[in-house]
């Protein structure tokens, strides 16, 4: 799973110490995976899941005699019923921050627990990128259920790191990009064009493109201009913070087609056609951290905008 080390203008853990968190967030991971893998093919646990799976049974039998012999029903309810059983795994302490996880008790493979490991473990790179010890951010509800950021979260190795919509303060103006992804070896500026499913896109270097769905056309801003203006403030920080990473950029439809025969050479353009064989290449990548992409994640972080409250429980304190 990536890190998220930048979420909009959130206060990130990875700003105070990116020499500690990303090594933290890997043996987390393979340790509390570990433990919930080994309690779910533990027999007390398959013996509680069957238990629930019974109590689903009578309790749905209840339901449907619940019209013709009500007060009964209630009775044989209160003999069948029996207490869901939530299965808490243990918490890998580190000072003041915590990862600990509950148990799926509908999983019934692993490739399932694996997917339920993930979810929880997405809410908790969340947490880490909304918050420290002693400050916290106003989270929008939307990121828990967005399917971008949980794509390339979820399926991303652990020595990725993302920024999704950072907000970039250059000579105190607020510059907001799309996605940045910030591998050991490189960094890719990403700009998505995602409408109607199955749109075609016809590219130019103008300010528009067309869009053709549903037998309608459209103009739409030029996706490229945001992937190039990224590619600049990223250029720059980098200049001055002396990195050496190449700098790529995208254009993205994962749910469209892109017609632009004279695109840039440096700027790629990936669709329904041409994303999935970029996207396992991407994901098959085996390098481990290195240095210059830690340098790299410094440098960016440094220019972030932040917006944050001090805990009032630091406060007191």
């Amino acid at each position: 799973m990536a890190q998220l080390i930048k979420l909009q203008d959130y206060i990130s853990r990875y700003e105070n110490d990116l020499t500690r968190y990303p090594t933290q967030f890997v043996r987390l991971k393979k340790q509390q995976w570990e433990k919930m893998r080994n309690t779910w093919e533990n027999p007390a646990f398959l013996a509680i899941n069957h238990v629930e799976e019974e109590n689903q049974t009578k309790q749905s039998f209840i339901e449907k005699m619940k019209g013709l012999f009500q007060p009964e029903a209630e009775n044989l309810s209160e003999e069948l019923a029996v207490p869901i059983q939530k299965v808490e795994a243990g918490a890998e302490e580190e000072g003041q921050f915590a990862f600990s996880y509950t148990l799926p008790l509908q999983a019934k493979t692993e490739t399932e627990l694996k997917q339920a490991f993930l979810d929880q473990l997405l809410r908790f790179q969340i947490n880490w990128a909304s918050s420290t010890i002693a400050e916290k951010s106003f989270v929008d509800s939307t990121y828990y259920n967005d399917e971008r950021l949980s794509h390339f979260l979820q399926r991303f190795p652990d020595t990725y790191f993302l920024l999704y919509e950072p907000i970039f303060l250059l000579k105190k103006a607020p510059v907001e990009v799309e996605v940045l992804i910030l591998t050991p070896t490189e960094i890719w500026c990403c700009a998505f064009i995602e409408m109607e499913e199955n749109a075609a896109y016809t590219g130019s270097p103008d300010h528009f493109w067309i869009k053709r769905s549903g037998g309608k056309e459209a103009k739409i801003l030029n996706p490229g201009l945001s992937a190039s203006r990224t590619e600049k403030i990223i250029k720059q920080i980098f200049s001055l913070y002396e990195v050496e990473l190449p700098i790529r950029k995208a254009v993205i439809s994962r749910n469209g087609y892109l017609d632009y025969p004279d695109a840039p050479n440096d700027l790629t353009m990936l669709d329904k056609r041409s994303y999935e064989e970029w996207f396992q290449k991407m994901r098959t990548s085996g390098s481990p951290l290195k240095m210059m992409q830690l340098r790299a994640a410094k440098a960016l972080l440094e220019y972030c905008q932040t917006t944050s409250f001090r805990r009032p429980d630091w406060n007191r304190d």
